[in-house]
């Protein structure tokens, strides 16, 4: 069940959203080699707890609960990295992925990060990745589907020579960390009799794509959290809370807009 959020609702989402984008802001000012994930988890934990927000990963229930504020990924983990002790180096990319609650509402976002020079290819991963997160944005008010929206952003992606990874998909958000309806980055025809969704004022996405330079197949390491590419190939990852107004869409873990 689908459940469409009133404009005082999504007023009040804006505050974790603008929590979630302060602590990827805080985060993204240590990017660089010879500094720990730990420290970049520091520096999200840090933001929640200035706002009294409620990390919505800490604790997730697994085969161990998940044990911090942040995923934290480098070069070919996908998604769901746990912080620690490893050290960046240069030519590394990074992604975070962070969430929080405030006052029973939630924003989630992520962030793929170059760790000083990186490579061509790399760059240009993180640009199509990122690009294809732009393209929901511009496109959620103009069609009428979500599948409409999908389909190009798989082709955004693989025009580019990159692949979509297809294991995770995006979610609505409001109350909760992840809510109906689930948000694919790909399309396929099954999608259309069970799974498509109309894009209409109120709905709330997180939307997140994750491409590959390689192939789209990704594994899970031995920390039971950590998911990999197959193919050992570079991956990145972008998400923002969307919500789709009467007036266009909203990017609330976005820049907050100055009053």
């Amino acid at each position: 069940m689908i459940t469409l959020r009133s404009k005082r609702e999504i007023s009040l989402m804006q505050k974790p959203g603008a929590v979630v984008w302060e602590a990827h802001q805080a985060a993204a000012k240590l990017v660089e080699p010879g500094v720990s994930t730990m420290e970049l988890e520091n520096a999200v934990d840090a933001v929640f707890k200035k706002y009294d927000a409620i990390p919505l990963f800490k604790g997730v229930p697994g085969k161990i609960p998940f044990p911090a504020v942040t995923c934290i990924s480098v070069n070919e983990e996908v998604v769901h990295g746990i912080p620690g002790s490893r050290v960046l180096k240069e030519g590394d990319i990074v992604s975070l992925d962070t969430g929080c609650k405030i006052k029973g509402w939630c924003g989630d976002a992520a962030v793929t990060h170059a760790v000083g020079a990186i490579s061509e290819q790399a760059q240009r991963l993180l640009e199509i990745t990122q690009g294809a997160l732009q393209t929901a944005i511009d496109l959620m008010e103009t069609k009428q589907r979500w599948s409409e929206v999908a389909i190009e952003m798989q082709r955004h992606v693989e025009e580019s020579g990159f692949s979509v990874v297809t294991a995770f998909v995006g979610h609505g958000i409001g109350r909760e960390l992840h809510e109906d309806p689930q948000v694919p980055n790909y399309f396929k025809e099954s999608f259309l009799k069970d799974g498509d969704f109309q894009l209409r004022p109120g709905l709330v996405v997180a939307v997140e794509p994750m491409a590959n330079i390689g192939k789209p197949e990704v594994k899970v390491t031995a920390d039971h959290w950590t998911q990999v590419t197959c193919d050992g190939s570079l991956s990145a990852h972008f998400e923002h809370t969307l919500a789709l107004t009467a007036n266009g869409v909203e990017v609330l873990t976005g820049q907050p807009q100055k009053s």
